[in-house]
């Protein structure tokens, strides 16, 4: 049995930017225009002060700012499009990172007034790693901005990449007329307002030159020349080498009012690609092949990318997030977590829509499907029908932050190793639990993680801590031919060594030097930067 039907209708792409590019407001824009929901903000607290829809933890209403990635999926234009919303912020760079193994695509937002800033270029670089096709939206376009052109040069040098402009702008700011299709040849003409919807704009034929050049006057005649330049330096627009990420089709526009959004809607489901093959390890008497995994295959197979504790405060549940990679799903299937090979028993199984959940019917590969669990699946595991494979390539990167956990009330004990287990678990922060005893550390990438984990803490559960220095700067996961060479290394470092989440062994480290005596002390262990799943370490030593 095939489900290439199914397959092909599928859309998976994550949104990624920097901070304040305007990317939980298109999120907001595609689920409007797609019918998702009815009006932006539409997921109100029950004050009825309006937060983005896909912001939903507290912690994110009081700063404004996305610090989980959420999951939408929509019905637009007969197919089925899985959006994952990304925290911009450079601090949760992590969770980004592994939303981004489990996307076929990536629409990248850039702000037109400041270009690519710095936490853009860090995700480009993991869509490089990865050869993900990106499209761009280049948004902001009734504020005062920068040159069209210059803007697209900038992209292009990032990138790496050359630029297909499929829309051009006409004006900017208070001028701002519109934009040129250049897929249809005709103009859309601006008007501002956060309730209009595509239907509302007009939209002038590109044959009535005169009219437009009468209309728009020297906006008209700036946006023609600068848009000929741009084509003219721009290859023509191929499908092969855009999904292979070496061009990018860039569109102009502004998400507040709901204008240019149609377009990278139907961007999204004409050029963005179906659910790719995966590559896994298959076990074959321990000795792992590997194996391309065809979405369409009949076989039930997923990763979990990511794993949230508590996002129902009322039920204190975990959901795994799991990204299929073939097969189909059906309620009442019997699932196994390879790690463990234990049966996996959800009580639900779900889709999103940011905080509304359905109970999925049927859900196949590119679908993003939420697990109810209660422990024994983390980030990373593969799950499936029974197949023994294993995907790989989810990473986890060594913190540079470090905070030992003083828990303020000493009865509380309990709760604060539950709630250090599952937010260990769920990537939001890293755990380390030294070998000789003491208290615990917390590792981070950046500053706000910490004050994320101490505010969850306390209201998921009930848990007082202080957060307090330390003398550690950085950790290596460490690795040796021989259980004897592991043994007598951990035996020289017994005050270095940690166990992580996973219980994957760790060396702590004071300072860069710490590792290279370390290294020159015992050649024959191995000390690795990054780790992925299942133990399997990666990235070169030191």
């Amino acid at each position: 049995m095939t489900y290439a039907h199914e397959t092909r209708r599928r859309r998976t792409f994550a949104i990624i930017s920097h901070p304040d590019a305007g990317k939980t407001t298109l999120t907001e824009k595609l689920l409007l225009f797609s019918g998702a929901i009815q009006i932006a903000g539409s997921v109100k607290a029950r004050k009825a002060s309006r937060h983005a829809t896909s912001d939903w933890m507290e912690i994110e209403k009081q700063r404004g700012i996305s610090v989980a990635s959420s999951v939408m999926q929509m019905l637009y234009r007969e197919h089925v499009i899985n959006l994952l919303d990304t925290p911009g912020h450079k601090d949760f760079s992590e969770d980004t990172y592994r939303v981004l193994t489990a996307v076929d695509s990536a629409l990248m937002v850039i702000d037109a007034a400041n270009g690519v800033e710095a936490q853009t270029r860090r995700l480009i670089e993991v869509c490089r790693q990865r050869d993900t096709p990106i499209i761009t939206f280049v948004n902001k376009m009734d504020r005062e901005v920068r040159d069209p052109l210059d803007i697209l040069d900038e992209v292009e040098r990032e990138l790496g990449m050359p630029c297909v402009p499929m829309t051009w702008p006409v004006g900017q700011g208070k001028s701002f007329g519109g934009i040129i299709n250049l897929r249809t040849q005709a103009m859309t003409v601006f008007d501002s307002g956060s309730e209009r919807l595509p239907q509302d704009f007009e939209t002038i034929a590109l044959t009535e030159q005169a009219q437009l050049a009468e209309r728009f006057g020297l906006e008209w005649q700036t946006a023609m020349d600068s848009m000929e330049l741009a084509t003219g330096a721009s290859p023509t627009f191929d499908e092969a080498a855009f999904l292979a990420g070496q061009q990018t089709p860039v569109f102009f526009g502004s998400g507040v009012n709901n204008f240019g959004v149609m377009e990278v809607l139907d961007a999204l489901v004409d050029l963005a690609p179906a659910p790719k093959p995966r590559t896994s390890n298959l076990l074959v008497n321990k000795q792992p092949v590997v194996k391309e995994i065809q979405p369409e295959d009949s076989a039930f197979s997923g990763v979990v990318f990511k794993v949230q504790a508590n996002m129902d405060a009322n039920h204190r549940d975990r959901i795994a997030f799991v990204r299929m990679a073939s097969g189909k799903y059906t309620p009442g299937m019997k699932l196994k977590v390879q790690r463990t090979a234990k049966e996996l028993r959800p009580t639900s199984v779900v889709t999103f829509l940011s905080q509304r959940r359905e109970a999925v019917d049927e859900a196949y590969a590119g679908d993003i499907i939420g697990f109810t669990t209660h422990g024994g699946v983390q980030l990373g595991d593969t799950i499936t029908d029974g197949a023994n494979l294993q995907f790989t390539g989810l990473p986890f990167f060594a913190p540079e932050l470090f905070m030992t956990v003083i828990l303020k009330n000493p009865l509380r004990t309990k709760q604060l190793q539950t709630g250090l287990d599952q937010l260990g678990e769920e990537g939001a922060i890293q755990v380390f639990k030294p070998e000789i005893g003491g208290p615990m550390l917390l590792g981070a990438v950046g500053q706000l993680q910490f004050e994320v984990v101490q505010h969850r803490l306390k209201a998921e559960y009930d848990c007082d801590v202080r957060l307090e220095g330390c003398q550690y700067t950085g950790a290596r996961w460490i690795t040796a031919d021989t259980p004897a060479e592991l043994r007598e290394f951990t035996n020289a470092y017994p005050q270095r060594m940690s166990l992580d989440a996973a219980g994957t062994l760790a060396y702590l480290c004071t300072s860069p030097y710490d590792v290279r005596l370390a290294q020159e002390r015992f050649p024959k262990i191995h000390f690795h930067p990054l780790r992925e799943h299942a133990g399997l370490a990666l990235g070169s030593a030191g």
